[in-house]
């Protein structure tokens, strides 16, 4: 049975993205690609929210053209791997993906059964806030970047319930990006 492992990039202020939702502070150096490219390698699915799942599918379609070596790498991986939005507002999605609207846990539930991989949720603060909110998660892999954002989307509700998770690893990469690797305590 697969796991659910989410992965988000956030800032030294645990914002996912800036006050005008940009993303374009947290860099994609050798090690983090290769770091990534792995993670994707050993999953299933990857899994998305809406508002992610749309700046994606904005950008890997044509990130091949790009002068980025893990963009012309990565984006051939990503329009084949098979995909999963959550979304109650969006009635189709392209790119080998198929859209869950139905009960979240159930939704989650049958992914996890279907697959002996993990499934990939990528980046996100309101779909990642609610799986967590639910006890889906069991694995959090946070890279935190050297960069002070000042938005408000951050990946945890501000009225979260407590719950303990335990860390698994840290490692940096390239010098900046510092991964905090969790699984949620059995306690």
């Amino acid at each position: 049975m697969g796991e659910l492992v989410y992965q988000v990039h956030v800032s030294l202020d645990g914002c996912v993205e800036g006050p005008r939702g940009e993303f374009d502070w947290a860099p994609m150096g050798p090690e983090l690609a290769v770091h990534s490219e792995t993670l994707t390698g050993r999953s299933a699915v990857l899994a998305y929210g809406r508002r992610v799942w749309e700046m994606m599918a904005g950008y890997w379609p044509t990130a091949e053209a790009l002068d980025d070596p893990h963009g012309r790498g990565f984006a051939p991986v990503w329009l084949d791997m098979p995909k999963v939005v959550f979304s109650r507002t969006l009635a189709e999605a392209a790119w080998n993906t198929r859209v869950l609207n139905g009960d979240l846990a159930e939704e989650v539930a049958a992914l996890k059964a279907a697959h002996e991989k993990d499934i990939l949720l990528i980046g996100g603060a309101t779909l990642p806030a609610e799986l967590s909110r639910l006890g889906l998660i069991d694995e959090y892999q946070v890279f935190v970047h050297p960069v002070v954002l000042g938005g408000d989307r951050r990946p945890f509700a501000a009225d979260a319930e407590r719950f303990e998770l335990e860390l698994v690893e840290s490692r940096v990469f390239d010098g900046r990006a510092v991964l905090l690797r969790y699984r949620r305590s059995a306690g």
